[in-house]
């Protein structure tokens, strides 16, 4: 690119701007159960909820809070067993 002082801001391509989507480092992929603190799968109970079309539309919660009560439920039946 041009280094001259009289070339155009917009072709000094070589210029760093702050912010922007850098290509800073990658993050390592997280489950939505990992996220959540859940040990139950999120994504295979969300996965379930659409294929029973019971609504036509879930929110992103709906399937988190959700496998937080079938797993609670699970913990308390397990519990009660001894």
């Amino acid at each position: 690119p041009f280094t001259s002082s009289r070339c155009p801001l917009w072709l000094n391509t070589h210029i760093m701007v702050k912010g922007g989507r850098g290509g800073g480092s990658k993050k390592k992929a997280q489950s939505k159960s990992a996220k959540a603190g859940l040990t139950f799968p999120v994504a295979r109970i969300g996965r379930a909820l659409r294929t029973m079309r019971l609504a036509k539309r879930y929110g992103a919660g709906g399937p988190v809070y959700l496998t937080a009560v079938i797993e609670y439920m699970a913990a308390e039946v397990l519990e009660l067993a001894g």
